[in-house]
């Protein structure tokens, strides 16, 4: 096994920095919608669509982000989504109207996607030695990517206005447009001794990806952590000041908790998955907090409410599995890129829905109970693809048995 940093330290910081810039769109809005109401009216419909943003971007990025990639390569793809998100930043920052709110969260969000779908690539092409800890790492640093603006906008916004509080998370992409900008001046010199040669994988069998069973299961796991998420970081606040009576403050904050228990998800999830034969347990156990969580929030809600919101927020420790399974189910570079493709495509398309159908849900009972026993629904179909990804199985094996 190559030493950590023997020739890749510029791959290993750009990894590790842009992670810290995937997520900060995603969670600056819903803890300042108040503030941001004095300036732009926000309707409930207009909240929505901003919380179906972020899957519905990431899942066009899952279909445009491989074809890119393979075009312009790796590194001058990632370093110009960078660029995006770094505008995309300071339109939400200046933006007058819901419209131009809405451009900026677009622009930003897309690259956002264009970089998640490539970062899984990225590790197998610099770390095929050491899959699971930089998984492990940079899904971490993702997960405090989703915290920080979850607790940091509040306070921000009372202190600075709404605008510093959206716009200060465009220094965070600046500095990770350092790396790849780097990583790409090398690849152009041609030195490109940092990037491992891996096998490729047949066109034509990559481009059969949807008949692999093994492909499915990861898709719609991840699909079960992205719908639930994407609801959470939509509505969380929301319903626990209607149904605990909690300050918008607390609320963020709870929102910050919700993104940061994660964190420790994050750090093992990949590594026990790497190491493990039979990872379908962990997907199980993932099922299982969602279950709690709810539960807990539908019968006591204003009892260990801090129990409640960090059960669900355990709950997505299926996406750094699935992500840590795009490279472990996968024998080449170019079939990781079209897997983490086809998941997140398929994932964040079913994600976009939890926005959306939890607030017409709400709408249609004036209450969150059926909301929530919506996402009960959906975290249980995450029990057989557990059981289907229990199999050391490649995805290249299941087409190849269909040839």
């Amino acid at each position: 096994m190559r030493r950590l940093w023997a020739g890749r330290a510029v791959a290993l910081l750009g990894i590790l920095v842009l992670a810290l810039s995937l997520r900060s769109a995603v969670s600056a809005i819903s803890p300042i919608v108040a503030e941001i109401s004095v300036d732009i009216p926000l309707s409930s419909v207009g909240l929505g669509f901003l919380g179906a943003l972020p899957p519905v971007f990431f899942a066009i990025a899952g279909i445009i982000a491989p074809p890119i990639a393979k075009r312009l390569g790796l590194e001058l793809t990632i370093g110009l989504a960078v660029v995006a998100i770094v505008a995309g930043h300071l339109i939400r920052a200046f933006s007058d109207s819901y419209q131009v709110l809405a451009i900026g969260s677009s622009l930003a969000l897309a690259a956002m996607g264009i970089a998640n779908v490539l970062l899984p690539p990225a590790v197998k092409r610099y770390f095929p030695d050491r899959i699971g800890g930089i998984t492990a790492a940079y899904v971490t640093i993702m997960s405090v990517s989703t915290a920080l603006p979850a607790f940091g906008a509040a306070p921000l916004a009372e202190a600075y206005g709404w605008r510093t509080s959206l716009g200060v998370w465009s220094l965070t992409a600046a500095v990770a447009a350092v790396p790849w900008v780097l990583l790409f001046a090398k690849h152009r010199r041609g030195r490109s001794d940092q990037a491992p040669e891996l096998v490729e994988a047949p066109p034509a069998l990559v481009g059969r990806i949807w008949h692999s069973r093994t492909a499915w299961a990861i898709a719609i796991t991840f699909s079960v952590t992205s719908l639930n998420a994407y609801a959470m970081f939509a509505w969380l606040p929301e319903i626990l000041v209607q149904t605990v009576g909690v300050s918008n403050i607390q609320a963020g904050a709870l929102l910050g908790l919700y993104s940061f228990i994660a964190v420790p998800g994050s750090i093992l999830a990949p590594i026990l998955v790497s190491r493990l034969r039979h990872p379908g347990w962990v997907i199980q156990a993932g099922v299982l907090f969602f279950l709690v969580g709810y539960a807990g929030l539908l019968l006591e809600p204003g009892t260990a409410t801090v129990v409640w919101v960090a059960l669900i927020g355990m709950g997505p420790v299926l996406f750094p599995v699935c992500l840590t399974l795009v490279n472990l189910r996968t024998r080449s570079q170019q079939a990781s890129a079209a897997l983490s493709g086809f998941v997140q495509a398929i994932g964040y398309t079913l994600g976009a829905l939890g926005p959306l159908l939890v607030g017409v849900l709400h709408d249609a009972t004036d209450g969150w109970s059926v909301p929530m026993l919506f996402l009960v629904a959906v975290a249980l179909v995450g029990i057989p693809c557990g059981i289907i990804l229990r199999r050391p199985r490649f995805i290249e094996q299941d087409l190849e048995e269909r040839t």
